[in-house]
């Protein structure tokens, strides 16, 4: 919606468009949830917590064919773009998912960078991507602006994604709704940790060791968390964020070449790079 206003489309011609990406949105998340075994999101239990697995998935598939029906039943000259667009949104979130499952099979020095980097952009950055590419297409945009507004999301996403992997780490569990260090305790290879352990750094073989590990106790965690920082991985998370979000905003510029029309897009850059859970 904000997308679309920027380009001075009407934001009610997008809203079909707009639950359909949210719709989907949250196919993901249920599918997460399932895959990563978390039992809470946002202070609530997970639907499959709740409900169990099978429901929780078929849930999934049904929130991802609703959005597709919305699109395919929308009269708007913009729908089959966006069904198209949304489809390969969807297929690109589903490899990177599925990178980011094989990561785990893999020996702590076992990913790269920037494989990693291309992992987060799939997972997170597509999705916000492919929100503002439709906010375009439904704002009768030239094909320009749609690639500048893609370009903004992906940025912006991975943005994020950083961001998101730095509160999962040292992130409030009062506001985070999730234990201290969850995401080190699952061994999760996300990116400030991917950047500690190929720093080459003494930091980096004792996380690799941690790594190996269990990790069960809160001692484990907390050097785990000490020895990411240690290995720069905190700090090449921030100042990367900060450098994704200069180039998503470099992307907008190009597709809305005054930015005063686009407030509501940078209030979201804003947003990205200072929030805390």
């Amino acid at each position: 919606l904000a997308a679309a206003r920027a380009l001075d489309g009407d934001p009610v011609r997008a809203v079909r468009a707009a639950v359909a990406v949210e719709l989907a949105h949250n196919f993901t998340l249920l599918h997460d949830d399932v895959i990563d075994e978390d039992r809470t999101r946002r202070h609530r239990p997970t639907a499959w917590a709740v409900f169990g697995i099978p429901d929780a998935v078929i849930a999934g598939d049904a929130m991802l064919a609703l959005a597709q029906r919305l699109l395919a039943e929308d009269p708007d000259p913009a729908s089959a773009r966006a069904s198209a667009r949304l489809s390969t949104c969807v297929i690109e979130l589903c490899a990177g998912q599925q990178a980011d499952c094989a990561f785990e099979d893999r020996g702590p020095e076992g990913v790269t960078l920037e494989e990693c980097l291309s992992m987060a952009t799939a997972k997170t950055g597509t999705l916000l991507g492919c929100a503002c590419a439709l906010g375009a297409l439904y704002a009768g945009a030239e094909e320009r602006a749609v690639r500048g507004m893609d370009g903004f999301g992906r940025e912006a996403g991975l943005a994020f994604q950083l961001i998101d992997d730095l509160i999962g780490i040292w992130g409030d569990p009062v506001r985070t709704g999730k234990p201290v260090g969850a995401d080190l305790v699952a061994h999760k290879k996300s990116l400030p940790v991917v950047a500690a352990l190929t720093s080459g750094t003494p930091a980096a073989a004792e996380l690799a060791t941690l790594y190996r590990g269990s990790m069960n106790t809160p001692g484990e965690v907390s050097r785990a968390a000490d020895a990411v920082e240690r290995a720069g991985g905190r700090d090449w998370a921030q100042i990367c964020a900060a450098d994704r979000m200069a180039r998503a905003v470099n992307h907008l510029s190009r597709a809305v070449p005054d930015l005063g029309r686009a407030g509501d897009l940078l209030t979201l850059a804003e947003f990205v790079t200072r929030r805390t859970h």
